[in-house]
Parts: structure tokens; sequence; C-alpha cells
């Protein structure tokens, strides 16, 4: 079964096709010939991940899915969330991104976040959601490199490291993306 994954970010979608391995052939906007950037003016990551997913069904046709992803920061009220690929701007600068959340978090004493994915499918005519959810604590200066986005900053309840110091398959194991997944291809494994 092909299907299309509708993003543009290349760390999610080599992410993404670890994770799935040989199950399913996920293709690409690129290999659907779509190169624009998807709208994503919803304030609610499922919002977001629907109005991309529904883009794709309406100007290209494909069957596909599409995800949104956040990390809330419970000192922050919930910020970035939504808009944690812009926070500290509409450039999608992960260094910036951190460097905007450590500058806010300066003197915090409560660090526990969580990151938040939801995914949204569209099959056969009809919508349907996954969302993946794993909670950790926001780390006061980066550790490793790995990863990508916030991973840096970011050490997962009962983990002794950041995101960006475990391997691809131990993060992918546990993440909020990994969770998602793992529901989104147990309700395809189902059809």
């Amino acid at each position: 079964m092909e299907i299309v994954f509708a993003t543009n970010n290349q760390h999610k979608l080599s992410e993404l096709r670890r994770i799935v391995g040989e199950r399913y052939n996920i293709l690409s906007l690129a290999d659907i010939n779509c190169h624009e950037d998807i709208p994503e003016t919803s304030d609610t990551l499922t919002g977001n991940a629907l109005q991309k997913a529904r883009y794709i069904k309406e100007h290209y046709g494909y069957d596909c899915f599409a995800d949104d992803t956040g990390l809330m920061v419970d000192a922050l009220d919930g910020a970035p969330g939504v808009y944690s690929a812009r926070y500290a701007g509409p450039g999608h600068d992960s260094v910036a991104n951190m460097r905007l959340l450590l500058e806010n978090m300066d003197g915090k004493e409560n660090r526990s976040a969580r990151f938040v994915t939801v995914i949204a499918l569209i099959l056969n005519g009809e919508e349907r959601t996954f969302e993946g959810c794993v909670e950790g604590e926001i780390l006061t200066a980066p550790e490793g490199d790995g990863g990508f986005g916030y991973d840096p900053i970011f050490r997962p309840d009962g983990q002794p490291q950041s995101f960006a110091l475990m391997s691809a398959d131990a993060k992918n194991a546990i993440s909020h993306r990994g969770r998602a997944t793992a529901k989104l291809l147990n309700y395809l494994d189902q059809l």
C-alpha cells in the first residue's frame, strides 16, 4: 500500500519511514509533485493536521496523512504548543526556537513538559486522528546533536538522556510521533 505523508519536513519524513519500515510505501510531497507550503492556520494540533491532509486530498486527490506536533511546557502555560516550529519566528529555526524557550524558562523550577503529535488520516473518504504523547522535562542546556527540533533540550520521563542523545530506534520506541504512528499502523493493519 502506498500513502502520502503530507509534510515538507524531511526530518519527520525520514523518522516516520524508519518507524514504518517495509510495511507501507510512504510517499513524500515531492513524490506527488507538491512543492508549495501547506497552510497551518488552526490553533490546535488536530486542526492543523486535518488542514494539511485535507489540502492534499482536495488539491492532489491522494489519500494521505499529516501530522502536527507541539511541545507543551507547563511553566509557560502550554507554550510553545501549536506554534512550536515557529516559536522564535516564521523561519522554522530550531536553534532560535530552543534559545528562546531556554530564555523563557530561565529561573523556572517547574520544568515539566510533554510532546504531543496528532496524525490525521484521510482514507477511503473517512477522516481519523491518532494522538501520541510523551511526558518529560526541559533541560537547562542542550545535550547532544541528534534528532531535530527541541530534542536536545527534552528529556523523556524515565530516561537518563535527552532525545538528541538517544539512538533513532530508542527514541522512536517511546516518542510522541512513534506512539501516534503505532496507532495509525494498527488501524491500517486492520483494514
